[in-house]
């Protein structure tokens, strides 16, 4: 198996959450912003369900790859899952809690990346 790049690895996963219909999925760029990761992968659902399922999704996928979190949070919530790959942290986001969080607005200086491939 060959080893992705963080921005393969965000795009990746940006594929997966929408393949279980997450949407307004975004990339943010934290390379030369950041010391957490590279990249920040940010989606939502539209109920705690789907949340759960999106990030299930991306756990499953991943490891049947290689990949292997570092850390997971908020699973049994269903209201923000964190799953931490190191140089990418995904966020699953129920739409409402999204709103309240604003992620986004607190990495205003990090680039969006178009996603690829969707």
């Amino acid at each position: 198996m060959e080893q992705l790049t963080s921005a393969e690895l965000a795009h990746l996963i940006a594929r997966i959450a929408y393949a279980k219909k997450g949407f307004d999925i975004k990339i943010l760029s934290l390379q030369g912003i950041s010391s957490v990761c590279d990249y920040f992968v940010i989606v939502s659902g539209s109920a705690d369900v789907q949340v759960k399922a999106i990030a299930r999704a991306v756990d499953d996928e991943l490891r049947e790859e290689g990949y292997k979190p570092y850390h997971t949070e908020g699973m049994n919530e269903g209201n923000w899952i964190l799953i931490d790959y190191i140089d990418v942290v995904v966020h699953v986001f129920y739409e409402p809690t999204r709103q309240f969080y604003s992620l986004e607005k607190l990495w205003g200086d990090a680039p969006v990346e178009p996603l690829r491939n969707i």
